[in-house]
């Protein structure tokens, strides 16, 4: 059960006309509190990637993948940020500035299976705090079709708080496309949790105030 776009719609047409115009493309940010929820309890915790069906047209999510030989080259095929061999991470770990940019830049990893322990050793320990440890990839996988799902999508993490904070879009974006874009994060969410779970909902741009979204049943 979602909740129904044209909630969505509303707070975020006001979210617009309550931000002050600026010299850049604001984002339009969502941010969802749970309640009952015990963030202490591992399988309440929460780290995945959402595909928006209306995700930025000028900003599509980051992606690098961790191979070499074929499956190093179906992913440049696939169009990916970037290509790491296993030279590439001892390089990059040797510089830590570099290292801590590498995880910084790039919203979602991929490795093929043989790369991971590499990556765990030598990467880990700046993947890991942002959540950002690489998913396998099997050398049969379809890369284009992974790829092309990764930037479109947006990640969701609940680590220490029992709260979920996200970029659903920019200000140019219509707030229908951005309240289906809302809705998509909401049913990821529902997936996981239960609607009651869901205690408060707001949209705001990213200079302007919170703006919450009706709940009411």
């Amino acid at each position: 059960m979602s909740i129904p776009t044209e909630r969505f719609v509303n707070a975020i047409k006001e979210a617009k006309e309550k931000s002050k115009p600026r010299r850049f493309k604001q984002s339009i940010e969502l941010i969802i509190k749970l309640r009952d929820v015990d963030v202490k309890r591992p399988e309440n915790r929460l780290n995945i990637g959402v595909p928006l069906p209306h995700p930025p047209p000028d900003k599509p999510a980051k992606v690098a993948v961790f191979a070499t030989g074929d499956l190093a080259l179906k992913a440049k095929e696939a169009g990916v940020d970037a290509v790491i061999d296993k030279d590439g991470v001892a390089k990059i770990a040797s510089e830590k500035k570099e290292a801590k940019k590498v995880a910084k830049t790039y919203d979602f990893f991929y490795a093929q299976p043989d790369m991971m322990p590499l990556i765990g050793r030598y990467l880990g320990r700046y993947l890991g705090p942002r959540g950002k440890m690489p998913d396998v990839l099997p050398p049969t996988a379809d890369v284009k079709a992974l790829v092309e799902r990764a930037k479109r999508s947006i990640r969701l993490r609940i680590r220490d708080q029992p709260l979920v904070m996200c970029k659903i879009g920019t200000e140019e974006q219509s707030e229908k496309e951005l309240a289906e874009n809302a809705n998509e994060v909401i049913n990821a969410l529902l997936k996981k949790f239960e609607l009651r779970n869901i205690e408060r909902i707001y949209v705001k741009l990213t200079m302007g105030p919170p703006i919450k979204v009706s709940l009411k049943r």
